[in-house]
């Protein structure tokens, strides 16, 4: 032991001696005597380079937001518009420097910013880009409104073409139980026709992208509550150029809810739908609703067939509807007029109202909201299937027509609520009638001889 602990002593005290050697050496100067002191070699040091992905992290969001809509619309972008950096982002950035033939660092100077912002702007001039809401859903969307400068609106949707129909953009909204994001991308997948090659499934949204017969289509939807409302756009495969960065700024700018929306506007239309109609004319003259009769595959008169719709009044919702061959047909006496304001409203309920019957009911209802001109509020609203139902006083003169007005999307801006339910005076509904022909005069003051029900069939 006394032996191991002595040369582990030794061994140290060498060691110390050493270091202490070492360090005297260090401590004096080198004898300079017959030599010359060699030249000293510098190696600057640079500063690291900016990567061009820290340099598009420095710039703000809207910056980043801009710059990635403007490469999009230059064609060299194709990402979603995010503000997010990525790789795409940047290699989008050197295939523009590369282009103009300048150095392909990643990272735009002011003038090739500044150059890159001008000719989207002429790319977006070119196709008419604008900002939009649509009025019946309150949506937000970009819309190119020199390719598609055709538009046409039905409770369902509103759909935008070209004149020649190789570009088309539809607005679609639908109800549906419990919808959630992967349902509807499965049922859109397995359209008739349609050859998906790109799909992506959030819990908020789904994208579709693929074939549609001969036409390339691309598709965004997204839901609330029981609502779907679906963005796709359709394009001949020979527009691709032109179209492709329209795509990717309409998927980018569609907003299917804003969280205020600016305009209101009635919900989709069930693809089944009741309402009542008045035999106004014993050769098949049906006057109904002309919301619950829009966008119908058929309108059926329950008990006589298929009814074709002849006319119809804009601005106070009423259709004339005409059955041919029919016999037992009784019509209402239009030509009295009501003098009361308590009124009597004869008309045939939803089948889910009474237990899938067809039953003619009456029920009651004042004018709550008179306006003095062709349309007054009716207070309480009448159940569903109701809208179009004929409005008598106690003596049987008629009134006018009931009418049933969809729940609004958004409230008027001044936050006055709209009545659910309105009255179309009588001269209003007389003066339409006489207009495309059909007598008022006559007929029977039994309401309830004279209503049928009105089914539309839709998608």
């Amino acid at each position: 032991m006394r032996s191991v602990l002595s040369a582990t002593l030794m061994i140290a005290a060498s060691t110390f001696a050493l270091s202490g050697t070492a360090a005297q050496a260090q401590m004096t100067p080198p004898s300079t005597a017959g030599s010359k002191a060699k030249p000293v070699t510098t190696v600057p040091i640079r500063p690291a380079l900016q990567k061009p992905e820290d340099t598009a992290k420095a710039m703000g969001q809207a910056e980043r937001l801009s710059l990635q809509s403007d490469l999009a619309w230059v064609g060299q972008y194709n990402g979603a518009i995010t503000g997010d950096v990525s790789e795409r982002m940047v290699t989008a950035i050197k295939e523009i420097q590369k282009s103009r033939g300048a150095k392909p660092t990643g990272a735009l100077n002011p003038q090739e910013r500044s150059a890159l912002a001008d000719t989207a702007r002429k790319k977006q001039d070119s196709v008419g880009w604008k900002i939009a809401i649509d009025p019946g859903t309150g949506v937000r969307l970009g819309i190119p409104t020199k390719l598609v400068p055709q538009q046409a609106s039905d409770a369902n949707g509103t759909k935008w073409t070209s004149p020649t129909g190789t570009i088309q953009i539809q607005l679609s909204r639908r109800k549906e139980v419990g919808p959630t994001t992967a349902k509807l991308a499965e049922r859109e997948k397995k359209e008739p026709g349609r050859s998906v090659d790109y799909m992506v499934v959030k819990p908020d949204f789904f994208v579709l992208s693929g074939l549609q017969g001969l036409k390339k289509f691309y598709m965004r939807g997204t839901f609330k509550g029981d609502e779907v409302r679906i963005l796709t756009i359709m394009y001949d495969q020979a527009t691709e150029n032109t179209v492709e960065p329209v795509v990717i700024a309409m998927s980018s700018a569609f907003n299917a809810f804003p969280a205020a929306a600016q305009t209101a506007g009635p919900p989709p239309r069930k693809n089944v739908e009741y309402g009542t109609g008045v035999v106004v004319g014993d050769e098949g003259a049906i006057l109904a609703d002309r919301q619950i009769t829009d966008g119908c595959l058929t309108v059926a008169i329950a008990g006589f067939g298929n009814a074709d719709r002849v006319a119809e009044d804009k601005e106070h919702d009423l259709a004339l509807l005409r059955i041919y061959g029919a016999r037992g047909l009784k019509a209402l006496n239009l030509a009295n007029a009501a003098t009361k304001t308590a009124l009597d409203l004869t008309g045939i309920a939803d089948p889910q109202n009474q237990g899938g019957g067809a039953a003619v009911t009456t029920t009651k209802a004042s004018v709550a909201q008179p306006g003095g001109g062709s349309e007054d509020g009716l207070t309480p609203a009448p159940a569903l299937g109701f809208s179009g139902a004929p409005a008598q006083d106690g003596d049987g003169r008629f009134a006018g027509i009931a009418l049933l007005k969809p729940v609004q999307i958004a409230g008027p801006a001044n936050g006055a609520p709209a009545a659910q339910s309105v009255l179309v005076s009588a001269e209003t509904v007389r003066d339409f009638l006489r207009a495309n022909g059909v007598n008022v005069a006559g007929g029977s003051t039994d309401a309830s001889t004279s209503v049928v029900r009105v089914i539309c069939v839709r998608k």
